[in-house]
This record gives C-alpha cells, sequence and structure tokens, in this order.
C-alpha cells in the first residue's frame, strides 16, 4: 500500500512539474497589461471595432495579432500602434485581410439565359 501510495505522488508531482508555466506571475501580469495597453490604443487609434475583431496575444513581451482587417492599409496601422506600445518588443501579425465586398445590382448583372438554350 505505501508503495502504491508513493508511485501516485511521484506521478503527481512529475505531472505538477511538467505542467508549470515557462513564465513567471510577474511576467504573465506584464504581458496582460502590454496586451491591454495595445487593445486601448487600438480601439483610440485604428477603431473600437479593433476591441473584438482582432485579438492581442503578449508572451515574454512578442505580441501577436490575429483576426479579420479591411485592407493591407490598416492592418500595417494596427502593427504600428502595436509596436509603439511599451514593453513590446517585438510584433507577430497574423492578420487577414478580407477580400472586399463586390455589390452586384441588376444594371450590372448579366441578363438571365432563357430556358432551353445551351450555355
Amino acid at each position: 500500500m505505501k508503495i502504491r501510495t508513493a508511485v501516485v505522488l511521484g506521478a503527481a508531482l512529475l505531472l505538477a512539474l511538467a505542467c508549470r508555466p515557462n513564465q513567471s506571475l510577474e511576467g504573465q501580469a506584464k504581458d496582460a497589461k502590454i496586451a491591454t495597453q495595445i487593445k486601448t490604443k487600438l480601439a483610440s487609434q485604428v477603431s473600437a471595432s479593433t476591441l473584438t475583431s482582432v485579438s492581442v496575444n503578449v508572451t515574454n513581451g512578442v505580441a501577436t495579432l490575429a483576426g479579420p482587417v479591411h485592407s493591407a492599409d490598416e492592418s500595417r496601422q494596427i502593427e504600428a500602434v502595436a509596436r509603439g506600445v511599451e514593453g513590446v518588443t517585438d510584433v507577430k501579425n497574423a492578420l487577414q485581410i478580407l477580400a472586399p465586398e463586390t455589390n452586384v445590382t441588376p444594371a450590372t448583372a448579366a441578363p438571365p439565359v432563357p430556358a432551353g438554350t445551351p450555355r
């Protein structure tokens, strides 16, 4: 019974050590503060919609930006804002540029093909 308990406790200790985060609590708090500062600046300098559409993750001072944007200019602007935040050491831009929407109006739409007409 003692051997079984020792094995279980040993396995639990190994599991706990393996799951330990690779960053201190202070580092995690600093990264969270940086991410909050980036989001705040994006909302005020780019647009309020970036709060919900752009995700910002910071690990060891490296900011990763992800989400949809409307243009390459918007992507560059978001990246520049992130780079300007104190504590950011690098920025990984994973933003996805959406294809422009095409509106089809009746005047520009192709006329319907009559039934029985070969295409």
